[in-house]
């Protein structure tokens, strides 16, 4: 594959779409880190194409994957099963599969899973302070990987409830997208890929259905400032009160 100037464009709108091939996206993963204007091409690409992830619209559930949520969550509530799509049970190769039907669907599943976890949370009554929002980010085959607590005042703090395959090189960085005039904002770096407490930048008051999502990024986190590498995980906050 060619990187040259006038191809960059093109080629990262490709990647970002998922209409490259495995080999292809392997191709342009390892070209991200040492060409930066490829990198800030696709951060510009993901931004650009967005809408495709936030315009959805709720439809219904299939029972597993709340079963799957509630399996997780042992500490939780038992709740209601959410009405939204089932989900696919591919697996998202391209920087930011925003088209793909997977993807698609595990975002409307992040949206519902997080109103449901956030309505009936029950918390501790030691707890002294509690979270504006929470999210549930799960990935393109609709299954829980993290629970996001924003408490404003750029602090979060991010619970994984998986095992994340992090090769050498690359660092887990946690995303969250305040409005689309700021574009996505990093709320930090996951060391060893461990849950933990997280200080990003000076950022609004996280809102309802405000984005929030995991990046494979290289070492030291996006170059661009911007979400560069695959998506693992995503999802829509709710309000906790």
């Amino acid at each position: 594959m060619k990187f040259a100037s006038e191809n960059v464009a093109h080629i990262a709108d490709e990647y970002v779409l998922g209409l490259l091939s495995e080999a292809d996206v392997a191709e342009v993963e390892n070209e991200i880190e040492r060409n930066s204007t490829l990198a800030t091409a696709v951060a510009e690409a993901r931004e650009r194409f967005l809408p495709l992830d936030t315009n959805v619209d709720p439809a219904a559930l299939s029972p597993v994957l709340w079963q799957a949520i509630d399996a997780r969550l042992p500490e939780q509530a038992t709740m209601e099963t959410p009405s939204i799509a089932s989900v696919s049970p591919r697996v998202p190769t391209a920087g930011n599969d925003n088209v793909r039907s997977g993807w698609r669907s595990a975002a409307i599943s992040a949206i519902a899973a997080s109103l449901i976890l956030a309505v009936g949370l029950v918390w501790s009554v030691t707890r002294t302070v509690e979270p504006l929002v929470v999210a549930v980010l799960v990935n393109e085959a609709g299954e829980v990987q993290a629970v996001v607590e924003d408490f404003g005042n750029d602090t979060a703090s991010i619970r994984l409830l998986t095992d994340f395959n992090v090769p050498e090189e690359k660092t887990m960085q946690v995303w969250t997208l305040p409005s689309r005039e700021m574009g996505p904002m990093s709320l930090g770096l996951l060391e060893d890929a461990h849950s933990a407490w997280l200080s990003g930048s000076t950022l609004p008051k996280p809102q309802d259905a405000q984005l929030y999502e995991i990046t494979l990024e290289q070492a030291g986190g996006s170059p661009t400032g911007r979400p560069t590498g695959p998506i693992l995980a995503k999802g829509f906050a709710k309000l906790t009160r």
